[in-house]
Parts: C-alpha cells; structure tokens; sequence
C-alpha cells in the first residue's frame, strides 16, 4: 500500500473538514434505495417540540423551576422571536441539502468529540460462542467468517442486497457503501473520516492484527474472486506463524486514548515514511480481523461480562487492547477460546446496519464450505512495521496508563433474562420495546428513587441519509407506574386483551424525538455567532441532556448482544436484544461514581420484569438468568 495511492484515496481530508453527506454518496443504486424515493427528513413544527421539551421536564424539575423554563420556552416560541427565526433557518437547510441533520450530528456527536472512543464511543457486539476451544478452531472460524463478509460485501457491490423495511417502511440504504475501507482520522481538535470514493476501485485486502503486530491480507485472487475459506485458513495459519513473537509494543494503544492526545500522537507517528504507509494500509484496508490471546478464565458468573469486555476495549493494555485499531469502522475479534464479536467505529454506521451483518454472516458460517481452493501459490501476506521512536515510545507509555485507567473504572453486568421474550408483550398487543423501557424506568427509580434524563436511541433510517433521534421515555405515566407498583397493596391494572396482530402502516411523519430539532435550533444560533438563547443557557436544558440513562434496543436474529459505556460519568449505558423467549441485556456504569453500580440496576430490573411477568398472567419461574456477576473494569 503505497503512500501515494493512500493520499489519493482519501474521501475527506485529514483536518476533519466533514462537508454535507451527499457530497459523498456514490451513483444511484438499488442497494442504496434508489429504486424508490424516500422522504427528506422534515424539520419538526417548533411548537410541537417546544411542547414536548416541556412534558419532558415535568419528571426532572421542581414544578418552579419548570414554571421558570416554561417562560423562557414561550418567549423562545413567540411569533417574531428567536425561535421562529432560527426555525426559518433549518427549514431553509432542509430545502438545500439532502438531510439538515446528519452531518451536523456526526460533527458534533462524533468528530469533535475528544473523549476516546474505547468505551465512551464504540459499541461492541458480542456473537453466540463458537465451538472451538483452541487456536486451530480460532483460525478455521475466522477464515470462514472472513469469508461470510466477503460474501456480504459482494451483495452490496453487485446491488443485490435486499431493502429493510421497517414498520412498514422502507430504510435508507446508504450506510452500508461506506461499511468497508473506512476509517475515523485522529486530529488534534476535531477528527475527520475516510471514506471510500464512489467510482474508484476498492482495495483487496484486510489488515489482520495478532500479538500487537498488523499484517496486510489480500482476499481476492488476480481474477476479482474472493480467495476460498481454505486460502483464507492458509494465510491466516501464515500470519500467526509470522507473528509468534510476544514482546511487540502495544501500538494500537494510541487509538484508545483521549482523541486530542491520539491526535498529537498521530502527527508524530505520521512524520516517517514507513509509519504513514502502515497506518494508511490499516486505514484504507476492508475490515480488521483481531486474533486475540487467550485471556485469564473467569466463573461461569462472570463469563458474559468478561466477554463483553473484552469485546469492548480488550480488556487492557496487558491484555488484548493492543490488538485493536479503534479507529477502524469494521474490527471483528475472535478469541482462541471460541469467543467473538465485533468492535465498530459509530461516525459511519449505526447499529441496525451491522446487526444485519452480522445476521449473514453467522448464518453464512453455518453453512458447509464447498468451494476448492485453485491450486495458484498465494504470496505470504506481509507485515506492517512501525518505526517506534523515544517519542512514539512515551505516546505508547501514557496511552496505556490513560486505557488501563479508564477499563478499570469501567462496571459492567450482562445477563439473559429467561422469563419472557418479545412474544409475551406482542401476545397483549404492547409494542415490546416500550415495555422493556418502562422496566428501566422503574428499574431506575427503585434503585436511585427518582427518575431521570433518559435518551432511547430510536432509527431515522426510513428518511433520506436519516441516523439517529432521541425519545425520552421517563414521562409522567411511567412515575405514576413506579409508585404505584412499589406500594405494599398498590394494584395495577393489566392491559386490555390484544387487539388485532394487524397494525396499519402509516406514512412517514416529524421524527418523535426533541433531540436533534433542539441541536440543530442550538448549532444554527452558534453559526451566527450570536448569544445563545436563553433556553439553551437554563439550568432545565442541562438538565434535560445529561442522560443518566442512554439506553437502546438493538435487535438481531442472533443471540447476540451490544454494550456500549455511559453518557454521563453518573450514568449507565444499557442495550438490550430481544428476542422471541428471552432478553439479552448488557448494563454499564463507572466505579468513580458511588451512586452507580451496574449490577445492582441488572438484579432491580430483573425483579421488575418478573413483577411484569406476573401482572401479565406469565409466571416468571423460567427466568434463567445468566452472567449475573459483574466485571469491575477488567476481566
């Protein structure tokens, strides 16, 4: 990968200057919903977010500090005022750009964020455990998964990758072209993104990382076919006898630190040569496949959360944290021990896109292998050196302290609730997602006594270029709940029989969420370079965004799970997969915060959905919960 080649291909520049998406997209294509047109994404009516913002703060304010916001919101919402002007603003954007929204968000929800992304912004997603329990097994899994998303990737080349519906609406394809040969570039304000260029032939390897040592692995015979799990088993049996030795430094350290500190250390690193043209080989290179060492065996209780860390940041500095490039948008780790996930950087996907990768991928391993591998010689795929200076030394030295310090805080539970699934709620006519959020909610209030500043992360994917929105679940109804249930002799009343399994489709309508409307109100004020409005600068907006709660469903077929950290350092992270018979949930929370404890949030709910159970006629003796225990920063 010449150092060249590597400049030319850069879809954005390295100073993090991130223009409007659509500047990025490739040709129209059917694998990017061009077969039919999707809705731009509106901008919601001013008065009805304004509304909204202050139901949501009837749970978190005193009813005089809510008296106060409320004049703040009806001056901000005046006709002629601030807010109609700023309004103005937004709905001209919309007119002008392919979505208002999208790019604004990733600026500023990801590329100028300097907190380091292990943890506190790349998700992880855990996969069932495979049998294999030795690193013959690790490398067999991994040339046939490797292969798996080989195949995935074809779908999308070829425009045949089915459109998802949701809720009976179509979503927007568009993520998935910039999938493979990403990655997030470090910089020392604000980050940038490398994305492929529409038109320009894509690369043909993949970088693979084993003892803290890269190596670029083509996956693509001379013709364009993709090499057969058998090669794929043959150069990956090459690279771990290449890469036998154990003294190597933990390079890839440097991506898990504070994004400022990773950016100083990036320009450093990129002043050699044969350093620029290894990072940019593992930049521009498909996807990185993580063969793990094997890690320190845990109780068959604290297993789940072991995993899931290791999943999520490696577990340490003296562990596998080395073996990462977090930057990367696609990273998939195998253990020697039969674990596995996937790591993925967030300003390019989010999570419902690499749920259905991973969907078809494991599904793809399921399946015999048939091919034959041709008899053409593969060359031994080379390695990636770095020329670590004293400099680049002391880097490596102080990103492992700042990684080892922030694992350690870190507190995570996972655990299988086995008392109900998503059939029990569908069977009442309940949208089981809101009665998973409810559970938190009241879960939350037994544990702290009080509600909180909740953020459920809900998909924009049915607009154009659509990401995220927010929807805040603790309402008034939910606290009602809570003390209701929590009353010795308190009675709730079980809904009503479910009606009719069929659910009208209805078209496209404002996002629910206030979130992003109330962001782009913000990021439109500060472009003017004006005074922030008051209701920006209120104590209740504070408030209002400092989410103790980030919490967000996202399904797969799999049995598998996401965890992501807290918002907040006094928060928990919460993700949870439901399926038919059972819910995998994962909690996190920080050690530094007394007030917070992930295992105690996962025992409450589990008492909570339990109580559910039995308020909807379920008995919850087959609750089997697993992975109870919990990790406290490492495995």
């Amino acid at each position: 990968c010449s150092d060249s080649s590597a400049r030319t291909a850069l879809a954005v520049p390295c100073n993090g200057a991130v223009g409007p998406f659509s500047s990025l997209q490739g040709p129209p294509s059917r694998c990017l919903a061009s077969s039919f047109p999707l809705p731009r994404q509106p901008v919601p009516p001013l008065a009805q977010t304004l509304e909204r913002y202050l139901r949501s703060l009837e749970v978190l304010v005193t009813p005089e500090e809510l008296e106060e916001t409320r004049e703040l919101v009806q001056e901000f919402g005046a006709p002629g005022g601030e807010g109609e002007r700023l309004q103005a603003q937004l709905e001209r954007r919309a007119a002008r750009m392919e979505n208002w929204l999208s790019d604004w968000w990733v600026q500023s929800a990801y590329l100028e964020s300097r907190l380091p992304l292990a943890v506190h912004s790349s998700p992880a997603v855990v996969l069932p455990k495979q049998d294999y329990s030795d690193w013959r097994g690790q490398l067999r899994f991994a040339a046939k998964l490797i292969a798996g998303v080989l195949d995935f990737k074809a779908k999308i080349d070829q425009q045949a990758l089915l459109v998802e519906y949701r809720g009976g609406h179509p979503q927007c394809m568009a993520q998935y072209s910039r999938l493979f040969a990403s990655c997030r570039l470090p910089g020392p304000k604000h980050d940038g993104l490398l994305l492929p260029v529409p038109g320009r032939r894509a690369p043909t390897f993949i970088t693979v990382v084993r003892n803290f040592q890269f190596f670029q692995v083509e996956v693509y015979n001379s013709d364009g076919t993709p090499l057969t799990v058998d090669q794929l088993h043959l150069q990956l049996q090459r690279v771990r006898g290449l890469s036998w030795k154990t003294d190597k430094e933990p390079l890839g350290v440097l991506t898990g630190d504070h994004r400022h500190t990773w950016g100083q250390a990036y320009s450093t690193l990129m002043r050699d040569r044969l350093n620029r043209e290894s990072a940019r080989c593992i930049q521009h290179s498909l996807f990185t496949v993580c063969l793990d060492a094997p890690v320190l065996k845990v109780s068959d209780e604290r297993y789940p959360s072991r995993v899931a860390a290791q999943m999520l940041h490696g577990g340490g500095s003296y562990s596998n944290s080395g073996n990462r490039w977090f930057d990367k948008t696609l990273q998939f780790i195998l253990g020697e021990d039969g674990v596995c996930g996937v790591l993925y950087e967030q300003a390019v996907a989010d999570g419902a896109p690499i749920a259905t990768i991973i969907d078809h991928v494991l599904d793809y391993c399921k399946d015999p292998d048939t091919a034959r591998a041709p008899m053409t010689p593969l060359p031994l795929p080379p390695k990636l050196y770095f020329y670590i200076t004293p400099e680049i030394q002391w880097d490596i030295e102080r990103a492992k302290q700042n990684l080892d310090i922030l694992i350690t805080d870190l507190d995570i539970s996972c655990f299988t609730y086995r008392g109900f699934g998503q059939g029990l709620p569908k069977r009442w006519g309940l949208r089981p997602d809101s009665l998973f959020q409810v559970a938190l909610q009241l879960a939350y209030y037994r544990t702290h006594g009080s509600l909180c500043a909740t953020s459920e992360v809900v998909s924009l994917r049915r607009f154009h270029l659509g990401r995220t929105d927010a929807v805040r679940p603790a309402a008034p109804p939910v606290l009602r709940l809570a003390r209701a249930m929590d009353m010795p002799h308190g009675q709730v009343t079980p809904p009503r029989a479910p009606p009719a399994p069929h659910r009208q489709v209805t078209p496209p309508r404002a996002p629910p969420g206030i979130d992003r409307h109330l962001l782009g109100l913000k990021l439109a004020a500060i472009g003017d370079g004006q005074r922030l409005p008051g209701i920006f600068m209120d104590t209740a907006y504070a408030i209002a965004t400092h989410c103790r709660l980030l919490t967000g469903q996202v399904a797969s077929r799999s049995d598998c799970l996401m965890i992501y950290g807290p918002q907040v350092p006094d928060g928990y992270g919460v993700c949870y997969n439901p399926l038919d018979a059972h819910v995998n949930f994962a909690i996190t929370a920080f050690n530094c915060c007394r007030e917070t404890h992930a295992q105690r949030l996962a025992r409450t709910l589990q008492q909570v959905l339990d109580q559910l159970a039995r308020l909807l006629g379920e008995s919850p003796g087959g609750a089997d919960r697993e992975g109870g225990g919990d990790v406290e920063g490492q495995p």
